[in-house]
């Protein structure tokens, strides 16, 4: 079953036009129309954990695979087969806003990292590598568009090893990173990797702040930016 199928079967079931439902759930309407409209084949583990904080009622796996029940039967038996491919359940370590300073002094050491709060995300298979979750702090991603990372905005983020980006390109057409520098945690596009003068140039989506080239000897840590939870406003 298609992302496109699934989608319409949950807002048929629901009874709700989909600009009606992207709000109930806090996400913009594009999401839902390039779903209906098959430009997004398939519903992102994010968008399924939108959904069912609010409408409790629908399977993860139906929504994230098509298989199974559309929604959950609460006298389930216990003994009944698990899905075989049940996604999985994340427990990252959550950098906020305001623990970003002391991240910077403490995110090499395993007594500081057991101190954070941890937030789950789903994710459909085995989870390789080390993941951080960072909390968006300022305005400088926001453009206004489907793009745009927000204040407040939650960041899933896998770590890319320093070999990885001291010795050769990073791929920076693909991500978004977030980047632990000196002065502090960034989240950018990086538009141009020099690895000969070890130098990356980051962009943000806010044309209020213009490019900056920074040197890789100051930098600790760059992630690349995974999934994004938004918390709803109005």
């Amino acid at each position: 079953m298609t992302g496109q199928e699934i989608i319409n079967k949950v807002l048929e079931e629901l009874n709700l036009k989909a600009p009606t439902f992207a709000e109930s759930i806090g996400v913009k309407y594009q999401r839902i129309f390039d779903l209906q409209k098959g430009k997004v084949k398939k519903i992102s583990s994010s968008l399924a954990n939108d959904i069912i904080s609010k409408y409790g009622q629908f399977n993860l796996t139906w929504l994230l695979t098509g298989e199974g029940e559309m929604l959950n039967t609460p006298n389930q038996s216990s003994d009944e087969a698990s899905p075989i491919d049940e996604p999985i359940i994340l427990r990252v370590p959550l950098v906020s806003q305001y623990a970003q300073a002391g991240y910077l002094c403490g995110y090499a050491d395993a007594a500081y990292m057991a101190t954070l709060p941890t937030i789950p995300y789903i994710v459909d298979h085995e989870a390789q590598g080390h993941y951080v979750a960072f909390e968006v702090k300022g305005d400088s991603m926001n453009d206004g568009t489907e793009d745009a990372i927000l204040e407040g905005d939650r960041l899933l983020c896998r770590e890319i090893m320093p070999h990885l980006w001291a010795d050769s390109k990073l791929h920076i057409r693909k991500w978004d990173f977030v980047i632990v520098h000196t002065e502090g945690i960034l989240v950018k596009r990086i538009i141009n990797h020099d690895v000969e003068n070890h130098t990356i140039t980051i962009h943000s989506l806010n044309s209020m702040y213009p490019d900056k080239v920074i040197n890789l000897s100051d930098v600790k840590q760059i992630f690349n930016v995974i999934e994004l939870q938004r918390p709803r406003r109005r």
